[in-house]
């Protein structure tokens, strides 16, 4: 047991970066780290501001946002769960970063973050490896934008959000329909997705309609129906 550890009830350790380290590169994490808890719609850091920290996300979900020409906010990514938020070696925030629900961060402060990565290197190329990985499915939404219909969009980001709700999700049974609270308002899932809300609205009726899913209340979903909700995400 690394002395003082914070990461010894970390439910993501496995998952984020920290789950690559061994026991000296925890120890010089474990030196800089801290634990935040922020509320939803608490902004974490500002675009344009310098850039003080960076860190782990452990619960809840954030969103990245970016201001158009006209003024209007535009989201242009979601961060979950053991994902990575922040730039080493950059000088300012690129994107706001605003907490879509309640959530808790391991936060290290940015300067000295950067020397433990000058100090251990293998650790500097495994963060540049998650980096290569995130642009990859950044480059990937790109494409599912460009090229699929409102209803396949729809079908595939709802089948992104069961798989990331995982144990927060409840069914009867193991093989049973699984029921998830999104972490978005349709709204918001329209910006992600460069629809309208009417547009997500309609869809989400379709699919209720047809048996796939099911809409209990508030932001409740139930998919009833996987594999009929994958064909629709992979329809040509």
């Amino acid at each position: 047991m690394i002395p003082n550890d914070i990461c010894a009830d970390c439910a993501v350790r496995d998952r984020a970066l920290c789950g690559s380290l061994d026991d000296r590169e925890l120890l010089a994490l474990n030196a800089i780290g801290q634990r935040r808890r922020v509320a939803r719609g608490q902004t974490i850091a500002w675009a344009g501001d310098e850039a003080v920290i960076c860190g782990n996300l452990l619960t809840g979900v954030l969103k990245l946002v970016a201001a158009t020409a006209n003024g209007r906010e535009q989201t242009v990514g979601l961060l979950y769960p053991a994902d990575f938020f922040g730039q080493p070696y950059a000088g300012d925030v690129d994107f706001t970063l605003t907490a879509l629900t309640e959530a808790e961060l391991c936060v290290f402060p940015r300067a000295a973050f950067e020397r433990v990565l000058e100090d251990h290197q293998r650790m500097e190329r495994l963060l540049l490896q998650r980096t290569f990985e995130s642009l990859n499915e950044a480059r990937g939404r790109m494409l599912v934008l460009a090229r699929k219909s409102a209803g396949e969009k729809l079908a595939g980001f709802l089948l992104d959000m069961a798989a990331r709700a995982g144990a927060s999700g409840c069914r009867a049974s193991r093989d049973g329909p699984v029921t998830f609270d999104l972490p978005l308002t349709r709204g918001q899932i329209a910006d992600v997705l460069g629809m309208t809300i009417e547009t997500v609205s309609r869809q989400l009726t379709r699919m209720k309609q047809s048996g796939v899913i099911g809409l209990p209340g508030g932001r409740a979903i139930t998919i009833s129906d996987r594999e009929a909700l994958a064909a629709r995400a992979e329809a040509a």
